[in-house]
């Protein structure tokens, strides 16, 4: 009984965190998408970004480049979808101000990801097939 209630334990703290690591990885690649400006680039005469590629590279991998290994085991790209000038709302409405922005328009940059955990084995034991993590990281677009 112990046995199979440490190892129960131990396949709750790995799924804690891997899902701890998808989060991180939402995060990061939400945030770079905020702040990422493929006009500056293009203006200094420079080849454009694709912000929403990099961040999810930067989601998945860690890096820019997406150059594996990836955050977690069998994470891919497919998993992750980075949204640019999400849910754009008004920043003065009918003379109310509801948002603080130098801009008219305030925007949202949404990172959405999913992740198939299939756990260390203890799971097929009490016969609990895949589980499936989500996660979804927003940031307010930083414009300049």
């Amino acid at each position: 009984l112990m046995l199979m209630l440490s190892a129960g334990v131990f396949e709750f703290g790995n799924l804690i965190h891997e899902k701890l690591l998808m989060e991180a990885g939402l995060t990061d690649g939400a945030r770079f998408a905020a702040r990422c400006n493929s006009k500056l680039y293009t203006d200094a005469g420079l080849a454009a970004i694709d912000c929403a590629g990099v961040a999810t590279n930067i989601a998945v991998f860690g890096n820019a480049t997406g150059t594996p290994p990836a955050r977690l085991i069998g994470w891919k790209k497919s998993d992750v979808t980075v949204t640019l000038n999400n849910k754009c709302q008004e920043a003065v409405v009918a003379g109310v101000t509801k948002y603080r922005s130098t801009t008219t328009q305030v925007c949202v940059v949404r990172a959405v990801g999913t992740y198939p955990y299939t756990g260390i084995g203890m799971l097929s034991i009490i016969d609990v097939g895949p589980i499936i993590l989500g996660g979804l990281h927003e940031e307010r677009l930083i414009r300049f």
